[in-house]
Parts: structure tokens; C-alpha cells; sequence
């Protein structure tokens, strides 16, 4: 399966504790990350600086669902469940 272009529900619902080039101690669940252009495209895709992480991640229909908000979803979802802070503990900023 193909990432869903424009979606970066990824990018946003994931937490990543590696760094990030502008974000050097990686990004909290929920919050959008500072290489995600507005129209939702990675701007690191094939650098080298982008996390291994996000290289490894692969689409999958049951992750993607059929659109933006079911990815979202599911993966703050996902996050949740493993997350060692109750994420209802967290706020996060309005986007």
C-alpha cells in the first residue's frame, strides 16, 4: 500500500523520541511535526536526517483506514495503548 498523499496523520499523531531536524528532542503524540509542509508532505522524505522510525513505517489498510481523520484515529489510538502517560493526562494544542 501507497501512503495516502496529503493525509500526514502519521506525522501528527505519532510520537517520536528520536530527534528531528528542527525538533531535537523529537515530538509528543498529537502534535504536528515541523517538517510537515501545510499541504501534509513530509519535507525530509528521502533525507537522511529523516528518523528511522518514519523510514520504517509502512501503510497499511487497517492503519490508513479510508481516510485523514480513520489514520488519525487509529493512531492516536495505538498511541494510547502503548504510551507509558495516560495521553488523557496530556493537553494538546488546537491545530
Amino acid at each position: 500500500m501507497q501512503c495516502r498523499v496529503g493525509c500526514g496523520a502519521c506525522c501528527i499523531a505519532l510520537s517520536i523520541s528520536s530527534p528531528i531536524p528542527g525538533m531535537p528532542d523529537g515530538k509528543p503524540a498529537g502534535v504536528r511535526c515541523v517538517q510537515l509542509t501545510p499541504d501534509n508532505r513530509c519535507k525530509i522524505y528521502d533525507h537522511p536526517d529523516r528518523p528511522a522510525v518514519c523510514a520504517r513505517l509502512r501503510p497499511s489498510a487497517e492503519m490508513c483506514g479510508q481516510n485523514a481523520d480513520e489514520a488519525y484515529a487509529y493512531l492516536m489510538e495505538l498511541e494510547r495503548l502503548t504510551s507509558p502517560i495516560p495521553l488523557d493526562a496530556i493537553v494538546f494544542p488546537p491545530e
